[in-house]
């Protein structure tokens, strides 16, 4: 497995000093598109709410344009443009990062025109197939869970992948379905691996997944968008998650704290790419170029702890300290193979369809 450390990710501290202003004439006017609305499709959630209420609004006032998003898990976007792929209606996707290698492969993307500048800030990681799609932040799957439920309940935090399968977190697992989710696909791999399987072999997660940590999950879920109201009704206990999410519900006063497991997190790296063949390229161009400027990774840092991929980026105060914390989590982190991944992907679904949900 393929080992991370903080300085891979975090060597170039600078700290920018360039105006909000500057950098958005950089990446548009706003006399030319005028009346004109781009269609982005993202993850629901926090993650939406975040980008319309921050990242997105600087954009829309220089530029005269409206953006809305299309809410949806990286399957359900992926699938929408995959549908309309002749005439497709969105112009900038979001997904997780072994989607994006689908997508690509499905001519789905065209090439992200990078601003010399914005590339020449960017992470060497954050270039996905000769810039064919981008990073715009660095993700860690790990476990969450509700801190009030463990004080009450006096449970140590959990510190392994194998806590998913320990029986007194029956009931309060909550789980995401392979099919459709990142996170549940990271940490059944993850448990695979404990049971000595690998991403070719899925055949020991497979059988020893029914008999524990099966039969604790109370309920399977499609994505994450609702998990975070689940923890405040103490439906939710434990439950695969990243830690920037974590961060974020941690600020709304949510009962929750983020575990490392000591076997490693998965790094998940959450791209974009303008949609091939769509309207409105050369806007789109630019605001795929906005988000990855270093005034609106710092905005996504601020505002949702979003760890940036764009290395001008530093933080200030607490996002300073996350920033260091998530270098000390990347230290330990396993990369998946998503060659491997993506092809045996459609066989693992009709698998866990058939056999565990």
């Amino acid at each position: 497995m393929k080992k991370w450390t903080y300085s891979t990710l975090f060597c170039r501290n600078a700290i920018a000093t360039t105006l909000l202003a500057g950098t958005l004439m950089a990446v548009g006017s706003a006399s030319a598109y005028a009346e004109t609305t781009l269609y982005v499709g993202m993850n629901g959630g926090t993650m939406q709410k975040m980008y319309e209420d921050y990242v997105f609004p600087p954009f829309e006032k220089a530029n005269n344009v409206k953006i809305m998003v299309i809410p949806g898990t990286s399957s359900d976007v992926l699938a929408k443009v995959s549908a309309s792929r002749e005439n497709p209606q969105m112009n900038l996707m979001f997904l997780d990062d072994g989607l994006m290698y689908r997508a690509i492969n499905m001519g789905l993307c065209t090439k992200t025109e990078l601003q010399p500048e914005i590339k020449e800030q960017l992470y060497p990681s954050a270039h996905i197939n000769d810039d064919m799609a981008t990073a715009v932040s660095i993700g860690l799957t790990g476990l969450g869970y509700n801190t009030k439920m463990f004080k009450e309940n006096g449970w140590d935090a959990p510190t392994s992948w194998n806590d998913l399968a320990d029986p007194k977190y029956k009931g309060k697992l909550i789980f995401q379905s392979l099919p459709s989710s990142t996170f549940g696909l990271h940490a059944f791999l993850m448990f695979n691996r404990l049971h000595n399987g690998t991403e070719d072999n899925v055949n020991p997660g497979f059988k020893a997944w029914p008999d524990s940590v099966g039969k604790d999950v109370k309920v399977y879920i499609a994505g994450s968008s609702k998990l975070s109201e689940m923890v405040q009704t103490d439906e939710a206990g434990i439950f695969p998650i990243t830690p920037t999410l974590v961060a974020a519900w941690k600020a709304k006063g949510i009962d929750v704290a983020y575990a490392n497991p000591k076997e490693g997190s998965v790094t998940l790296f959450y791209t974009q790419c303008v949609v091939n063949k769509s309207q409105n390229q050369e806007l789109t161009q630019k605001l795929a170029n906005w988000v990855l400027s270093e005034q609106a990774q710092t905005l996504a840092l601020e505002h949702a702890s979003y760890i940036p991929v764009n290395s001008k980026v530093e933080g200030a105060g607490e996002t300073k300290e996350e920033l260091k914390q998530i270098g000390g989590y990347m230290k330990t982190a396993v990369t998946l193979d998503w060659d491997k991944i993506n092809t045996n992907r459609p066989a693992w679904n009709k698998r866990w369809n058939r056999e565990i949900e």
